[in-house]
C-alpha cells in the first residue's frame, strides 16, 4: 500500500510542476516574452494545454468571472495537496500494522 501512496505523490508533483509550468508560459505568452510561432514553443504549450486543460476546465466552469486572472490552477494544486495529506492520514496507519 506504500507503494501506491508514493506512486499518488509521485504523480502529484509532476502534475503541480506541469500546471506551474503551463502558468509561467502563460505569462511569457501574454507578456510577449517568448514567441509562440516558434515551433518548440508551440509543441510545448500544445502540450501542457493538452495535461491541464481536462483537471481546469471543471474547475473554471465552477469559478465566476474574474476578469483576467485565472486562479484555477491555484484550486488544483491545493485540491491535489489536499487529497495527498488525506490519503497519508489514514494509509500509514495501515500500511505499519498500528491499531486504530
Amino acid at each position: 500500500m506504500y507503494a501506491l501512496l508514493w506512486l499518488f505523490d509521485t504523480l502529484v508533483q509532476i502534475l503541480i510542476y506541469i500546471l506551474i509550468a503551463s502558468a509561467v508560459l502563460s505569462w511569457l505568452v501574454a507578456f510577449n516574452v517568448v514567441n509562440v510561432r516558434n515551433p518548440i514553443v508551440s509543441q510545448i504549450g500544445e502540450f501542457l494545454y493538452r495535461v491541464t486543460e481536462p483537471l481546469l476546465r471543471p474547475i473554471r466552469n465552477l469559478l465566476p468571472n474574474l476578469g483576467g486572472v485565472d486562479v484555477s490552477p491555484i484550486i488544483l494544486i491545493l485540491l491535489l495537496l489536499f487529497i495527498s495529506r488525506l490519503l497519508h492520514e489514514f494509509v500509514p496507519a495501515q500500511t505499519y500494522g498500528v491499531a486504530g
